[in-house]
This record gives C-alpha cells, structure tokens and sequence, in this order.
C-alpha cells in the first residue's frame, strides 16, 4: 500500500508539471490562446519626419502583445529591434512575423524635416520719459543688441502727453489693449514675444533672450519697406514651415528712431544722475499700421511651406518728426495665445529675404 501511495503521488506530480509546462506561452502578454493572425501597427499615431524613431507594436487576433518576440521587416529588410528610423523621406512598408504567421504590411510615410526659420526675438518695452527706473531696461536691451541679432524692439511709451502731468511723455502712445493683455502692473515691464516677461535685473538677464532666439521659428518673414512722399507701402512675405501654426495674425508697426528728450533716471546706468539731458530714444512706437492684436491672415494661406504675400500701404504718421529716422517692424502672433512666432525690423529700402535655416 506503502509503494502504491507513492507511485501515485509521483504520478500526480508529473502530470501537474507537464500540464504547467504545456499551458506556457511564446506571447509577451503570457496568453494561451492560439493565434491565427497578427497586425502590425505603430505606438505613435503622430507625424512622422526624417530621423524620427518609428515605434512598433505586434499584436495577435486574441490581443496578445508579441513584439519582442515577433520578427519586423521594413522594405523587406529585417530589422533588430522594435523601433526604425529612416533618413530619407518616404513610404515604408512594415511586415512583422511570429509563429510561422505574416501580418498585412502597415504602410509608414516619412515627412520631410519642416522648414525652420531664424527666430529674432520681440522685447515690447513699456517705458516713459518720467519712468526713473526704466533707463535700467534701455541698458539691458543695449546689451542684448551687442550680443545678438536676433532680437527686435518696440519702445511703447506711456502715460500722458500732458505737460503739466508727472507723467508727461511727448512719445506716449495709446496701447491700453496690450497692457489689459499682458496684465501689465507698473514701469519699465519688459515682454518678451508678449507673452513672457523679461526677468529683473534685465541688464543681468540677457541669456533669456539668447537662449529664445537660439530656437528656430515655424514662420519666416521678409520685409520690404519704401516711402514714396507721404506714402508708406510695405511689402510682406511670409512663410509657413509646419502646419502646427494656430490663427496666425500680422502685426505691423512704424518706429522712429534718434529722439532726444531728458529722461528721468533713479539708476546708477548712463553716469547716473537724477535726469539724464538729451537721452537719445530709440525704437519709439509712432503708429500700429494694424490692429495691436493683429490683422488675421487668411486661412487658406495657412499650410505647410506655403508663402504668402501682402502689401499694406499707410500715410506716414503725423506724429514723426523726421522720416529719415523711421523703421517698420512686423511680427507673427498666434491669434489663440498671443505669442509671437517671429518677428523683423526693416529701414526703408531694405529689400529683405526669408531667413530659413
């Protein structure tokens, strides 16, 4: 009876190991059903460029995941792994195989890189001849002129052109709709492509406009500027490189430059001294040839690596003193956010290009 028991008990314990043994799948997910089908898809449903890594799934009709033990071909190229990443544009044909199956081939087409663009970075200088503190800011954006190119200021003077107001101003102009905008709560405030504020002390912060510009844009632009009488034209073109441009608006301003007026200062910058006699003001913001918040651009011009063209014409403000002096400054906003996707200063007789990287 003794040995009998033990047969039996060995018995037993074989037939549960071999059962064990059996119910072992080769799937990732560790099911047991059999397959009779696999698709091959992809992890990302996003666009695909030049140089990107393509992620791939395999995946039974019972909904097990065997990618890493299916085998991928692309083209008809085996490849290890479960990820490609292709140099050139183009379609790719993908074939996974596992378990003596073949899935349908999963079509992959490959996008050309987008075009890019050199970024030039709006500063929006809200100042005022009676702001002690804004020759700080004035400072600052000199320093960011002898670093890089890439940068394009707007001097917005404010508050009152009253000369029995402290807060006189011969320069002031009407911009209440940007400061409602940017929530604007004292002077100098710096924006930077309206939608970031340029960090004090500015003069110490001149990375922060470095390091935007180093980006490139998704939108070009090129300026063409000329002043026949009293006539302003401006030829813009602009350039989209990516279609994920939202609501993109145009900004257009005049500025006048070399306009001398004391400027108050509580600042050690320039000497220092209480009032600085003759300041030179540069980038003054004499008129918005378009809306503050842009002028939209037509919506069917908008797609990927299209240019598109326009030419405004504007009698020249009657607010400038010297036309010689005057420059125009356009810009790209997104119509959603309000940032702006780029930005160029031209003087009149520029013949500009797009500036693609």
């Amino acid at each position: 009876m003794k040995t009998n028991y033990i047969f039996k008990s060995l018995f037993l314990t074989l037939t549960l190991i071999f059962t064990s043994c059996s119910s072992d799948s080769s799937d990732d997910s560790g099911g047991g059903d059999q397959a009779t089908s696999i698709t091959v898809t992809r992890q990302s449903s996003s666009d695909v460029y030049v140089g990107d890594a393509i992620f791939f799934n395999v995946i039974t009709d019972s909904g097990a995941v065997v990618t890493n033990s299916a085998s991928l071909s692309v083209n008809g190229v085996g490849i290890s792994g479960i990820n490609y990443t292709s140099q050139t544009a183009g379609v790719l044909s993908v074939v996974a195989t596992y378990g003596g199956l073949t899935s349908e081939p999963l079509l992959v087409t490959v996008l050309e890189l987008p075009t890019k663009f050199k970024r030039n970075v709006l500063i929006e200088d809200y100042t005022g001849t009676w702001c002690g503190w804004c020759p700080r800011v004035s400072y600052g954006i000199e320093q960011v002129e002898a670093t890089t190119d890439q940068s394009v200021t707007v001097a917005i003077h404010r508050v009152t052109t009253d000369p029995s107001s402290g807060y006189y101003d011969p320069y002031t102009y009407n911009a209440s709709s940007l400061e409602n905008l940017i929530g604007l709560s004292g002077y100098p405030t710096a924006m930077l492509n309206r939608t970031t504020t340029w960090t004090y002390p500015e003069p110490s912060n001149v990375s922060q406009i470095v390091n935007l510009a180093d980006a490139g844009a998704d939108v070009g632009l090129a300026l063409t500027p000329t002043l026949d009488g009293n006539t302003i034209s401006l030829d813009v073109k602009i350039k989209f490189g990516t279609l994920s441009v939202n609501n993109p608006k145009l900004v257009v301003y005049i500025l006048e430059d070399d306009l001398l007026h004391d400027q108050t200062n509580y600042t050690s910058y320039y000497g220092g001294g209480a009032s600085l006699s003759n300041f030179e003001h540069d980038n003054v913001l004499r008129a918005s040839v378009t809306d503050l918040l842009g002028s939209s651009i037509p919506s069917e011009e908008v797609f990927a690596e299209n240019e598109y063209s326009q030419t405004i014409t504007a009698d020249v403000p009657s607010n400038v003193t010297n036309t010689s002096k005057m420059r125009v400054v356009a810009f790209i906003i997104n119509g959603g956010s309000n940032g702006v996707y780029n930005a160029r200063s031209a003087s009149f007789g520029d013949t500009q290009t797009i500036e693609e990287l």
